[in-house]
């Protein structure tokens, strides 16, 4: 199952660093039988890419708590067998379990540097979104209207050294 795993830029380099990475909380995001009984439309593409998108949500929560993060959201598309199904969290989200190698990864997903202050901005109210404040959710939205960067898996290293 392709399983979308939220991170932060210094994961990632520690990721790049140490050869595996260990979800927090074992927590990732995929297209799961919920997330597709709860669209009334869309193919596999465009119901993998909402789950990539909570996964990218996930890493605005991560930065919240890491004030020397790049403002930038991660998030690392990965094949996995060991998956569970965790409905009662939200419709995409699974628990994995153990690490990821780099060998696992199909894809980086990064924010470029312009949304850098909107994803700033974001990861400081994403709770207050969540409780249905309108400022919190405009600023939320702001971030969110960035594309995440696609870059392979052999890439990354690279990509990390010009940050």
């Amino acid at each position: 199952m392709r399983v979308y795993i939220p991170a932060t830029v210094p994961m990632l380099r520690t990721f790049v660093d140490s050869g595996e990475l260990t979800p927090i909380g074992g927590t990732a995001f995929a297209l799961t039988p919920a997330l597709r009984e709860s669209y009334a439309a869309g193919d596999t593409e465009e119901l993998e890419y909402a789950a990539m998108l909570d996964a990218a949500r996930a890493s605005l929560r991560l930065l919240a708590g890491d004030e020397k993060a790049e403002p930038r959201r991660a998030v690392l598309a990965v094949d996995m067998d060991d998956v569970t199904l965790r409905p009662d969290l939200d419709f995409s989200v699974v628990k994995v379990s153990g690490s990821v190698t780099l060998k696992a990864v199909a894809s980086v997903h990064l924010d470029t540097s312009e949304a850098e202050e909107d994803v700033r901005a974001a990861a400081e109210v994403v709770d207050a979104a969540d409780l249905g404040d309108p400022d919190a959710e405009f600023a939320l939205g702001s971030a969110e209207d960035h594309e995440l960067a696609w870059y392979a898996p052999q890439e990354l290293a690279f990509v990390l050294e010009l940050l």
